[in-house]
């Protein structure tokens, strides 16, 4: 059986980012995908111009919708603005119980633009922490969710260790922004594992985080372990990377599709 991914966050209509992304990504992991629209913005290549969210009865019908007539293997949930929406969010989940939870805390893009309302922060750390099995914030998000400034490596244990004890099972900040080789970090069952990867000279690189967090509740789904999924997904990725499309005036999207040619 096919397994049935649903993607929780906001629109991007350039299709680098967000559901667009994750679609892509579980398509091309030979998974059914399926959205929740939170919120819809007006963004490309360059940056981010607008967001604007989707009403709260919208949201809850969109989640019922899905799971009472399909279900859903594995979640990823993304950008979530407000803490109404996240409320709507926790209650389905609690009430349908999806066995594979991926919260990738989408906070601000790259462009600078804040996508997670300030008084969103605590409601996300309260009700959808507790529910996912995984966390993926990068590095900026870490320093934003654990409010420690990350500058080494140790900084990042620390951080790693603070947001799991806020409630999240497992705990990977990626490290692509810090110079030199990209080391993500994972907290799983009390150990610490690093995942190193090359360096992809690419500006190409909109949509990365949403793409690897897709691909995390995907390899879940399709039964591997916290660390199994996490090396995946950090393959199908550097793929993607280095196949990256050159589109648009900024930085473009990576190749979703990219096994397929």
């Amino acid at each position: 059986m096919v397994k049935k991914l649903l993607t929780i966050a906001g629109s991007d209509p350039s299709g680098g980012a967000g559901i667009q992304a994750d679609m892509k990504t579980f398509c091309a992991l030979g998974c059914y995908a399926m959205s929740v629209v939170c919120s819809v913005t007006a963004q490309n290549t360059t940056g981010v111009f607008s967001v604007s969210d989707v009403p709260v009865p919208t949201v809850k019908a969109q989640l019922e919708a899905v799971f009472s007539d399909i279900g859903a293997d594995g979640v990823k949930i993304g950008m979530v603005s407000n803490a109404g929406i996240i409320e709507a969010i926790a209650d389905a989940l609690i009430r349908y119980m999806p066995k594979h939870i991926v919260l990738d805390p989408v906070m601000m893009s790259t462009s600078g633009h804040p996508l997670l309302k300030e008084d969103a922060i605590s409601a996300l750390i309260k009700n959808l922490m507790p529910l996912s099995e995984i966390v993926t914030p990068n590095l900026s998000e870490a320093e934003m969710l654990s409010e420690i400034q990350i500058k080494a490596e140790a900084d990042i244990l620390k951080a790693l260790c603070k947001i799991r004890n806020m409630g999240a099972k497992n705990v990977l900040i990626k490290g692509g922004h810090l110079s030199g080789r990209p080391i993500d970090t994972l907290l799983c069952n009390d150990k610490i594992y690093k995942f190193s990867s090359e360096r992809i000279n690419t500006v190409n690189t909109h949509g990365t985080g949403c793409t690897l967090s897709s691909a995390i509740a995907a390899f879940l789904a399709q039964g591997d372990d916290v660390c199994g999924a996490v090396r995946k997904a950090k393959d199908y990725l550097l793929g993607a990377l280095k196949n990256s499309y050159p589109i648009g005036l900024g930085h473009g999207p990576v190749n979703h599709f990219w096994k397929s040619f």
